[in-house]
């Protein structure tokens, strides 16, 4: 978003915290930062996303570190991304002048982000511009735990155990300390660049230099953005954001830069979330090639299929490398966002049993078919496997998209997936010449979805429900079923569907809930925020309804809660708008953008791709 989109507010904490919303996203394509309103580090994780944090005063402010660039008596301040690129810059006024802080992690001078190749030069670079009067400048630097620190002439070196790394922070003016306060005047400058690489030099100049090479970086990626939609600024802040989760050497995509910030303040709905899902594959690549990203659409697809190891029984997440994430376990030093404990670290839905992968992996190798990518022998004996599995897989228990830690049940959006498994096989072998029984598979395809109308309608409710059988509860996730092609849009079941949910899950102002607890255990026994993504499913349900002005009108609504950076948590609280959630969340992103795609065709006159007549014409 440009200069104009974010004015001026008083810093205001809660329980000593910035809100959620108030933080914008760095990053390289290997690791990632949150920097404040208040000029604050809040979370940095490098050399890796999911590598322990150096700085995360977010998650406790007085034991989780951070970096901090503020005027001694900030009392106002402002946050804008340099347009197009992820360049952000932090106004803070004082009662005597007013600073301008440009952040951002450096990119190589040569860096082409279109490409799969390292592009992080491995720096925070952080840029002090004094624009009005003068400020006593407070510079503060605490990574979490016991760092052993040593200044030298080229700056100070820092040792941080507990992270792993070796730090270098130069600056274009010596510090005395780690934690030091300097008078600064109109129109002087001070450049500081944090690394963990190879030490840089920290000049105005050079640090100016890189800042420009690093957005031009940017601009000449985010220039391949389509513009011809619906809130097209937002969409290339939303493109923008899913690059910066973007492990960009192998294609990888974290679901969230950040972990355990609650899903209820106070709660312990906290979830480490820096981990790649197999399922939010298909969808990121659904979007990323629609909006003109053919290349990450592809990388993330070739992660999906080339690196995660599920040849045996596949997993729902994985690390950026393919591998299982670090076991999860509670971290008992630190408070929690707004005392909302337990901080977790590691995720243990990896070992759930998750019906869905088989239907997200097979689709992910029809996107790949489709776009070019061939499917050897090897890959596709794998695949065939995958089909058999949730041909028997579908109509037993699991724990659902939602990852609950109750008891299995077989969900209906599980068996739907399962569904895509062997359509997606049937089309392959048959439009490839691909051995197998196509036939046999697109037939029991078609009873699994028959199936499903019958077996999740509940009269009473008269909606499909969130499992197979009776006594299920309303489920939000199954307003993605016209999105993976399993039920038509307005197929009637899923007209009644849609505004069922639309009804019964509403938070309010447009937003849903994606189950009710009550109704639907999930063995946590608290409540939580309203879902973002799955309004932006409404959106692209009442489109493929022939419902278009609805639909505008909640896409308008939606876009109207990103925060004045254009970013979008994973949750929100609809009494108070207040973000939840780890933050910024990929698929609430990856929403925005298919709901943008989805609007802009239809109205542009283009059938609804979900309805029936653009389905089976």
């Amino acid at each position: 978003m440009g200069q104009g989109n974010s004015g001026v507010r008083h810093v205001q904490e809660r329980d000593r915290y910035l809100p959620i919303a108030e933080h914008g996203l760095l990053g390289d394509g290997r690791g990632s930062a949150l920097v404040g309103r208040d000029g604050a580090v809040g979370f940095m994780c490098v050399p890796r996303f999911d590598s322990p944090p150096l700085f995360c005063g977010l998650l406790d402010t007085d034991r989780g570190g951070r970096f901090l660039i503020a005027p001694q008596d900030l009392r106002a301040s402002r946050q804008w991304y340099i347009d197009d690129t992820a360049l952000l810059v932090t106004q803070m006024a004082s009662t005597t002048g007013t600073i301008e802080v440009t952040d951002a992690f450096l990119l190589r001078p040569d860096s082409l982000l279109e490409e799969d190749t390292p592009a992080g030069a491995g720096a925070l670079a952080r840029h002090v511009r004094v624009v009005a009067g003068s400020v006593d400048l407070r510079v503060l630097l605490r990574p979490r735990g016991d760092a052993r620190t040593e200044q030298r002439d080229d700056g100070w070196h820092l040792m941080c155990p507990g992270q792993g790394l070796s730090l270098h922070l130069a600056s274009s003016r010596p510090l005395p300390a780690l934690d030091c306060t300097a008078p600064m005047h109109a129109g002087e400058e001070l450049a500081l660049t944090l690394s963990w690489d190879e030490p840089l030099r920290s000049s105005d100049e050079a640090v100016s230099r890189a800042l420009e090479d690093t957005a031009r970086a940017w601009r000449r990626w985010s220039a391949q953005v389509i513009r011809d939609v619906p809130q097209a600024d937002l969409v290339r802040r939303s493109a923008i954001t899913l690059k910066l989760l973007d492990h960009i050497e192998n294609g990888a995509m974290v679901a969230a830069p950040t972990s355990s910030l609650p899903e209820l303040v106070g709660g312990s709905r906290n979830w480490d979330y820096r981990y790649t899902w197999i399922r939010d594959a298909a969808y990121a690549v659904f979007a990323l090639r629609r909006i003109g990203l053919p290349m990450e659409a592809g990388g993330f697809l070739h992660w999906a299929l080339a690196t995660a190891p599920w040849s045996d029984r596949p997993r729902v997440l994985y690390d950026v490398d393919g591998r299982p994430p670090q076991p999860e376990t509670a971290d008992k030093e630190l408070e929690g966002y707004r005392k909302s404990a337990p901080v977790r670290w590691g995720n243990a839905a990896a070992d759930q049993i998750q019906h869905d992968v088989y239907g997200e992996i097979l689709d992910c190798a029809f996107q790949w078919a489709a776009t070019g990518g061939r499917l050897d022998d090897s890959l596709w004996k794998r695949l065939t496997v995958l089909v058999e599995q949730a041909r028997r897989a579908w109509s037993t228990p699991d724990r659902g998209i939602w990852e609950v830690r109750t008891p299995g049940r077989p969900y209906t959006y599980s068996a739907a997936m399962c569904q895509v498994a062997l359509d997606r096989a049937a089309r392959l072998a048959h439009r490839l010449n691909l051995p197998g029984d196509p036939v046999a598979w697109a037939k029991e395809a078609q009873r699994l979805t028959d199936h499903i109308l019958r077996e999740a309608w509940d009269e009473d409710t008269g909606a499909l429900t969130e499992h197979l059988g009776t006594g299920g509860g309303l489920d939000a996730s199954l307003l993605a079923l016209p999105l993976r092609r399993v039920v038509p849009a307005d197929h009637p079941r899923m007209v009644a569907t849609t505004d069922a949910i639309a009804s019964r899950l509403d938070a309010g102002g447009g937003l849903l809930y994606r189950y009710l607890p009550q109704q639907s255990p999930d063995g946590l026994d608290q409540p939580e925020g309203a879902f973002v993504l799955c309004s932006f499913w409404l959106v692209d349900n009442l489109a493929g309804q022939g419902r278009i002005d609805e639909a505008a009108d909640l896409f308008e609504r939606l876009c109207s809660y990103t925060s004045p950076l254009g970013l979008l948590p994973e949750q929100m609280d609809p009494g108070t708008g207040a973000f939840l959630g780890n933050f910024p969340q990929a698929l609430s992103h990856v929403g925005l953008i298919s709901s943008a795609v989805v609007l802009g065709r239809v109205q542009r006159g283009i059938q609804p791709e979900l309805s029936t007549q653009a389905w089976f014409s």
